[in-house]
């Protein structure tokens, strides 16, 4: 067998798993049947603490496949079904960073109606009664080159979220294969989710972990 790729752990309890996704690693298999997150974890899991059998490890958001960052990981049902709740209440805060084509206003907020085509794995900005809300806020930390680096607060997590809704207004994601008309095929999606916030599960302590702006292109413009 392989050698599986070495995962930077963030943080680890009984309960919780904090890791950074790699790019373009599925978090769960997928029809690729690629390696993905969710199956290095558990072998690591597995072979760290020896257990026999299916270990359980709880998925309870998503990163799209390109992108990169912070994800946590429930090692327990009763921490996935609380984390879930903190997702549905908007108590999980997920923060991302994104290069954006053009001069975005220097703070804004987004709110949209998106329908996801499942056959082609894509969303859509539609109308109140074909989709679901979707909302973002955002701040612009710099402009260079034709290209803003924004700062994004998700309020809501619809699939593709940020990229739809960042194209539809003439402001596509740097390297979005799907999004951006523009792209060349050789950059990978400047989006990263780069800090993550949410109460444990069982102590109810905040808990906030926050990554590196990443070393690559574009993010390294700025």
């Amino acid at each position: 067998m392989a050698e599986l790729p070495k995962i930077n752990i963030l943080y680890e309890d009984n309960h919780l798993l904090v890791v950074e996704k790699p790019v373009y690693m599925p978090v769960c298999e997928d029809e690729s049947h690629d390696l993905d997150l969710l199956s290095v974890l558990k072998n690591y899991l597995k072979e760290k603490y020896q257990k026999p059998g299916n270990v359980y490890l709880g998925l309870v958001h998503r990163l799209d496949r390109p992108v990169g960052g912070v994800m946590v990981f429930a090692r327990t049902s009763k921490a996935a079904s609380r984390l879930s709740k903190e997702i549905v209440n908007h108590e999980l805060e997920k923060v991302y960073l994104a290069v954006v084509e053009g001069e975005v206003l220097e703070s804004g907020e987004m709110f949209d109606y998106l329908v996801k085509d499942q056959k082609k794995n894509q969303s859509y900005v539609t109308d109140k009664q074909h989709g679901k809300e979707a909302r973002l806020h955002y701040k612009r930390l710099g402009y260079r080159n034709g290209f803003s680096l924004v700062e994004i607060h998700l309020e809501t997590g619809r699939s593709h979220q940020i990229r739809v809704q960042f194209s539809s207004r003439g402001f596509p994601l740097v390297g979005d294969a799907k999004y951006n008309p523009h792209h060349d095929g050789k950059t990978s999606i400047a989006l990263f989710a780069k800090k993550l916030s949410f109460y444990h599960p069982v102590t109810k302590e905040k808990l906030s972990f926050k990554l590196d702006v990443p070393k690559r292109y574009p993010f390294n413009l700025f």
